[in-house]
């Protein structure tokens, strides 16, 4: 039976909190490091292609240059030293079995802080809004709250708002940060460096993390029946769209693609899974 988590509403409301604000991060990282900090680490936990693996001495170099804190650059350096040691096929497997095949790696933000579908909708929408607001925009096949192309917005287009999304689904971060380092991961590093970003959290806020870890999102609340427990596979864009669509209905907007003309431009990723375009 479900029973609903009585930590959550303490999410929602920092969430909306966080949305609201100016997007502080950790003391002592300058703007150049941030971005340099984010722009990295959304390469690093992409899928790792030719085109990836082929920039990695790229990536270490912009760390150095932008003066990266030392604990930060040694968290990325982890996840940039095993991408480059391994076997491409090996590579991939792993990342598929990490990130594609458990709820636990989900990259996907607003699936674990978020409630029944039309929440998560909403969610969603925002999140979009947010990239239109600074002339972005992005087709049916891609989900915004997908953590590489938070990443990229924050470090490429728009430092403060991308933070604001990072800190509105701060949960989720945390919750992906703990099970890598559970398993461990070689992209865990990549995840402490994100959350090592941001503000520290409170004692309340880690035992509301560590209790969401071990109970997991309610499969009720996010319109996920069906496909089991927490360990089984993450929610898919199909699903998720759907939620968009709904949210989109009830709220009057458009939840479809929007054209390019206007000045608006696509975020340049490509499927989730597939390598940048």
């Amino acid at each position: 039976m479900y029973r609903p988590l009585k930590f959550l509403s303490k999410w929602t409301k920092r969430a909306k909190d966080h949305a609201e604000s100016g997007g502080q991060t950790a003391p002592g990282i300058d703007d150049s490091a941030l971005q340099a900090v984010f722009a990295a680490a959304s390469w690093l936990i992409d899928y790792p292609g030719d085109d990836l693996l082929e920039r990695l001495p790229q990536i270490s170099a912009l760390l150095d240059q932008a003066g990266v804190p030392d604990h930060l650059k040694d968290d990325l350096d982890e996840t940039i030293g095993h991408l480059g040691a391994g076997d491409p096929i090996g590579l991939r497997a792993d990342y598929v079995e990490t990130f594609d095949t458990r709820r636990r790696g989900c990259l996907f933000l607003t699936y674990f802080s978020n409630g029944d579908t039309r929440k998560r909708g909403q969610a969603l929408l925002e999140i979009k809004e947010i990239y239109r607001a600074a002339g972005l925009d992005m087709d049916e096949s891609q989900l915004p709250d997908h953590l590489t192309y938070v990443l990229e917005f924050a470090a490429g287009h728009d430092l403060r708002a991308g933070v604001r999304i990072l800190l509105s689904n701060r949960a989720g971060i945390e919750l992906l940060r703990l099970h890598l380092d559970e398993i461990g991961s070689p992209w865990a590093g990549t995840i402490r460096a994100v959350c090592g970003t941001l503000p520290a959290l409170d004692g309340d806020d880690i035992h509301a993390v560590e209790r969401l870890a071990a109970e997991g999102p309610a499969t009720e609340t996010v319109g996920l029946d069906g496909l089991g427990g927490y360990g089984d596979l993450p929610p898919s864009a199909a699903e998720t769209a759907a939620a968009m669509t709904a949210a989109a209905s009830a709220s009057g907007a458009a939840a479809g693609p929007c054209s390019a003309g206007g000045g608006q431009t696509f975020i340049p990723l490509t499927d989730v899974t597939g390598e940048r375009s």
